[in-house]
């Protein structure tokens, strides 16, 4: 079954977003990220962890990784209904890479 990574991507970086936020708005969002975790279930391989840039690259349009995630799914259909109602959407944007089979392995 094909894997991806999922990349969470923002303008501002999840350090700066857990810096400022209300214990009240953590507290709301982490109940969001278990309750998709849990909606997920067994196609969300590793739930991953938020990220912080190390140098001072551009982030670009799309803004920086602020953490990722690995799904499997049959096909992209299936990985666009595990998406679906992702709390992250409403934060920035996902980015999806299909990992590949390493070549000789």
């Amino acid at each position: 079954m094909p894997k991806y990574l999922v990349l969470y991507r923002s303008t501002i970086s999840a350090a700066d977003m857990m810096a400022t936020a209300t214990p009240q708005a953590m507290q709301a969002s982490m109940e969001a990220w278990m309750a998709w975790g849990a909606k997920a279930g067994d196609a969300l391989v590793d739930f991953g962890s938020p990220t912080q840039p190390v140098g001072d690259g551009d982030p670009g349009p799309a803004g920086g990784v602020g953490g990722y995630s690995f799904i499997q799914a049959a096909d992209i259909a299936a990985l666009n209904t595990v998406l679906e109602d992702h709390p992250h959407k409403a934060m920035g944007t996902i980015e999806v890479l299909e990992v590949l089979p390493q070549p000789g392995m």
